[in-house]
């Protein structure tokens, strides 16, 4: 099994004009394509076939591959789920209901609350990697991943996984065309095209 470019549900201008259309396009058709076409690479090469992208980052670690090998993978398989779950939770214009909005109050106190820690921790983080917000137990919490880490990497089992429920690129490929070196615009953005509806549908799942 080759591991496949997946089909967004909206055009790349339909983010326009938080996130833009040149970047959308840029990010989906080479950056995403490449993490997955040298995935698939490494696989081809290993003999490693029909597994789950998750399943795979959730057995990197114990994979008989060279030390070398499962780096490249850990960052190119990395990419492909990171970007995969990314673009599913892109929508303009949602708004948080009232299930949302009480989740956040009881881990966070608040909305605007919760969006101030997320900001300063994603303005904060140093080089390039992701931010996102994790549920475990049915508590959430804030955390970072350096390159392209993903939060389910190096769990042993699933009662201790932190599941992503928001996740939010951090590379300059993400927002340089529009935004250069203003990271914070573009956190600022986000918040414009998140899909609260899959945010929610992910905490409940």
């Amino acid at each position: 099994m080759n591991y496949q470019l997946p089909k967004l549900s909206y055009k790349y201008s339909d983010l326009e004009p938080f996130f833009d259309t040149k970047t959308m396009e840029i990010h989906h058709t080479k950056h995403h394509q490449n993490y997955i076409n040298a995935t698939n690479l490494i696989l081809e090469k290993n003999n490693i076939k029909n597994i789950k992208i998750n399943e795979l980052l959730l057995k990197l670690d114990n994979l008989s591959i060279s030390s070398k090998q499962k780096k490249l993978l850990r960052n190119n398989a990395g990419g492909h789920a990171n970007h995969s779950f990314f673009w599913k939770i892109l929508k303009k214009d949602t708004k948080p209901n009232k299930i949302i909005l009480n989740i956040l109050k009881d881990n966070f106190s608040n909305l605007e609350n919760f969006k101030k820690i997320f900001e300063k921790k994603a303005l904060n983080f140093f080089g390039s990697g992701w931010i996102w917000l994790v549920k475990k137990n049915n508590l959430l919490k804030i955390i970072t991943t350096k390159n392209q880490d993903n939060p389910i990497m190096n769990q042993i089992n699933n009662k201790s996984l932190e599941y992503p429920i928001i996740g939010l690129d951090l590379w300059e490929h993400a927002y340089y065309l529009k935004y250069q070196n203003q990271r914070f615009l573009y956190l600022k953005s986000f918040w414009h095209v998140l899909n609260w509806d899959k945010v929610l549908s992910l905490f409940l799942k």
